[in-house]
């Protein structure tokens, strides 16, 4: 069957939303990917990067469209009463979508990581061998109301010489739909599959379902959003997943810590933005340095609104900077707040930090602020998290910041790839073998 033969639901063309999808409609749209990939692996850097910049031409010619289906969305998530940091994730502006297209250009700028040879080496015998990087084929990924999500999958899929099967929030379906309308036209245009990037058909929970048993036709998942989503998908999922995103993050303040910088990384960390997956959830002070460090770092944070959620060694160092204070469960220890709440405890040494760290974790970002070389290598080996920060703010864990030009994610797991994933990550290996007639004795 080809992509031609297969049925589009008129949601997916007309951007309707709220609309339910049988199996065979997701099937069939994870079909036409399917189909789309296998022109997209060989298709050349040139090609993807002039349909990238066609994709942004595009998103900045037909913004009017695209703002008049977003208004739809956010009318009615207004309606629902949902929280005003979800309805800003989910509302678009001209400056946002200029952003957007503008990252697209971006993408276009990165190397190429398809066919680029991982290792490669001539055996005693004559045969060369050559572990090359390949695109998976179709790549689902399931986010939550964040517009801006759906065009960054389709550049980076696209780049990669990957399909991006993409099921977003039932919330922004109508933007959603559009987007993938604008950017599927381009696609068209620049003489590339207009399925390059393909939007799953239908808002219910079922559609997700239909998506993650696709196994054969969808080649992993990359689940976008918060705890009860990503669980939601591992659980469920028949095809592989590469978890993201759940950051239960650690600041550590070590006995040696100066105060200055103990009080700009844990600033920073927590409050330079709380909604987002490398913002700092605890805080943990080594009791030698707590008289020294906690009066100077609790102002500091009271004067950004911080709430404190602390444990009992702390209480009288929070009543007397007189920031706002909870006694901690654990729950709080637990949590990831995406707010200015902020878990706290003074701990015994080192080695106590460690053993709390990896009781609560969700082995995304901790960080060390320390003068000591010795307790930096130790909390460097002791941390099992995809990134360590000595140091550092906790802020820093990001595809942007680390060089890498734009990411897909942040894997929080350990196998096939692990911390900001760019381009690289969104790619398998093959090995190629070539021989002059070699035959096995």
């Amino acid at each position: 069957m080809t992509t031609t033969d297969l049925p589009r639901p008129a949601a997916e063309v007309a951007g309707a939303g709220n609309v339910d999808a049988t199996r065979e409609e997701v099937l069939a749209a994870a079909q036409r990917a399917r189909d789309a990939s296998v022109t997209l692996a060989t298709t050349s850097r040139a090609a993807k990067d002039r349909a990238l910049v066609a994709m942004a031409d595009a998103l900045l010619a037909r913004e009017s469209e695209i703002l008049a289906a977003n208004e739809i969305d956010v009318d009615l998530a207004l309606a629902a009463g949902t929280a005003a940091g979800l309805v800003d994730r989910l509302t678009l502006t001209p400056e946002r979508l200029a952003d957007i297209a503008s990252a697209l250009r971006d993408v276009a700028d990165l190397p190429d990581p398809v066919g680029e040879v991982v290792r490669g080496y001539t055996l005693p015998n004559g045969l060369e061998i050559r572990q090359v990087r390949v695109p998976f084929g179709v790549v689902g990924i399931v986010y939550e109301a964040r517009p801006n999500v759906t065009v960054d999958a389709a550049g980076l899929c696209l780049k990669s010489g990957n399909v991006a099967l993409l099921r977003g929030s039932g919330s922004a379906y109508r933007t959603n739909a559009k987007l993938i309308d604008v950017l599927s036209d381009a696609l068209a245009e620049s003489g590339l599959p207009r399925d390059a990037v393909v939007l799953v058909p239908g808002t219910s929970h079922e559609s997700v379902q239909y998506l993650l048993t696709a196994r054969g036709l969808v080649d992993v998942i990359i689940p976008r959003g918060g705890a009860g989503l990503i669980k939601t998908v591992v659980e469920n999922s028949t095809v592989p997943v590469i978890e993201t995103g759940v950051g239960n993050v650690h600041v550590y303040l070590d006995e040696s810590a100066p105060l200055q910088r103990s009080i700009d990384i844990i600033v920073n960390s927590k409050t330079q933005r709380t909604s987002v997956c490398n913002a700092a959830e605890t805080l943990l002070v080594h009791a030698a340095a707590a008289e020294r460090l906690l009066p100077g770092v609790l102002a500091a944070l009271k004067d950004k609104g911080v709430t404190l959620h602390g444990d009992d060694r702390i209480r009288p160092y929070a009543e007397a900077a007189g920031i706002n204070f909870v006694s901690v469960t654990d729950v709080d220890w637990a949590a990831e707040y995406y707010s200015l709440d902020l878990a706290a405890g003074v701990v015994d040494s080192l080695d106590d930090a460690l053993r709390h760290i990896r009781t609560w974790s969700t082995g995304h970002t901790e960080a060390i602020v320390t003068d000591s070389q010795d307790a930096a290598r130790k909390f460097v080996a002791g941390v099992d998290s995809a990134a360590v920060m000595v140091n550092a703010s906790t802020r820093f864990t990001d595809g942007g910041e680390f060089g890498f030009g734009a990411e897909i994610g942040i894997s929080t797991q350990k196998l096939h790839a692990r911390g900001p994933m760019g381009l690289p990550e969104l790619t398998s290996t093959k090995y190629v073998v070539v021989g002059e007639g070699h035959v096995r004795g």
